[in-house]
């Protein structure tokens, strides 16, 4: 355990040193193109994937992307660590995050989750909050871009699940496109507000896609079954590798 402390405080201090240079240094393509932002995002983002395999010694794997149809899609995904919203950025690139705006308002990270072309609402804002997403979602559509949720709308400690939202229906409604549910197991390893980190091999899966045309409650409870039948597996798998 003392070994897995010390791992972890070399991660956190490496992470912050790290991502403050990192920082600092792409300050300058704030002024410019959403394509110079999405560079400079992936410099810390592989940063952080190669800290944390050095330090921790986790990596991951990821299974199904052929059941990804071409085209734009609702990429839903189950929300357990912050690997994700790190490694979703590379493993789903040109999507469109769904996320709380208060996030836009972090000095520097914040600015380049913005001029990336994010997807941000207003948390407790009801209709209006509903309208802004369908909005840019429809505009990012336009422009081919996929639209990447989290149904949940927060991390979930692992072996839990809250209520899935309704602008996940929303958006399966408006779209028109297929919902490509993910599941995965990365609270396993880097669990939610937790400061050791495991070692192992965070398991992703992109589950077999859901056409549109299905009512809302077909709809939801198919999603909810799929993401949470196939996280449930991949956690019990990942289990097994701790000692």
């Amino acid at each position: 355990m003392l070994g897995l402390r010390l791992r972890s405080l070399f991660f956190n201090v490496g992470w912050y040193v790290g991502s403050t240079i990192i920082a600092i240094v792409g300050m300058p393509t704030l002024l410019l193109s959403r394509s110079a932002n999405i560079a400079w995002a992936n410099v810390w983002i592989d940063f952080c994937l190669w800290w944390v395999k050095v330090t921790c010694r986790i990596t991951h794997r990821v299974q199904g992307f052929e059941n990804r149809p071409a085209g734009p899609v609702i990429l839903a995904c189950k929300h357990q660590s912050s690997w994700e919203t790190l490694a979703f950025h590379r493993l789903f690139p040109n999507a469109a995050t769904v996320l709380k705006r208060e996030l836009l308002y972090i000095p520097v990270v914040g600015w380049a989750m913005a001029r990336a072309g994010n997807i941000a609402v207003e948390r407790g804002d009801g209709p209006k909050a509903l309208r802004s997403l369908l909005r840019q979602a429809k505009a990012a559509v336009a422009e081919g871009r996929s639209i990447l949720i989290y149904p949940e709308g927060t991390r979930t400690p692992v072996g839990s699940s809250l209520p899935y939202h309704a602008g996940t229906a929303a958006l399966y409604r408006q779209l028109g496109v297929p919902v490509v549910p993910v599941a995965l197991n990365s609270g396993v390893f880097w669990g939610r507000r937790k400061f050791i980190k495991w070692p192992g091999v965070i398991e992703v899966e992109v589950l077999p896609a859901i056409p549109p045309g299905l009512d809302r409650e077909t709809f939801m409870a198919t999603l909810r079954e799929r993401i949470e039948g196939a996280t449930q597996r991949l956690v019990a798998g990942a289990k097994r590798q701790q000692p």
